[in-house]
């Protein structure tokens, strides 16, 4: 074997524990699930009035004050589908959040699987006029866990002020 096979050969060899690293990392994020919390000041009817009326969901769903969601619709049963579009203010884009509820207990909990296929988990636990909402969901392979975490939570801290705002 020439010296120059010899290199071709651990190159490719390199380059195999290279992409079969990567997908290893991709196959543990979709094996974790991304948990974000907040404790809501309101009573669990309000809560949950809030979190699943599109007219609020418009309000409330974005995680930073440059997107918005223009169009939210909810067909909140066990089987019903979801659609919210989430856009940038400048216009410069957009995308739809949709899936199809699998579990539905009001006050509860919901279940649902978005389009990609990725899973779903909110609780809801109320406890003196409190309410903790917990959202525990698959991650994409798309962006950093960090980053996914960071703004689920702070769609959910939106919720958080658009509830409390209401109760004032």
């Amino acid at each position: 074997m020439t010296l120059i096979s010899l290199s071709r050969l651990l190159k490719i060899s390199a380059d195999q524990h290279i992409a079969t690293s990567n997908t290893l990392k991709i196959k543990e994020n979709f094996m974790k699930k991304i948990t974000v919390n907040t404790i809501v000041k309101a009573p669990i009817d309000k809560v949950w009035q809030l979190w699943t009326q599109p007219e609020h969901i418009m309000q409330w769903n974005n995680a930073s004050d440059d997107w918005h969601t223009p169009f939210a619709e909810n067909d909140l049963q066990t089987g019903g589908k979801f659609k919210s579009t989430m856009a940038a203010r400048d216009g410069s884009m957009q995308f739809d959040f949709e899936g199809i509820y699998t579990n539905v207990q009001p006050h509860s909990k919901i279940e649902y699987k978005m389009a990609d296929g990725r899973e779903v988990i909110i609780t809801f636990e109320e406890l003196d006029h409190h309410v903790t909402v917990t959202e525990s969901f698959d991650p994409e392979s798309m962006n950093p866990l960090e980053m996914q975490q960071a703004g689920w939570q702070a769609i959910l801290d939106n919720f958080k002020k658009h509830v409390e705002k209401q109760l004032t």
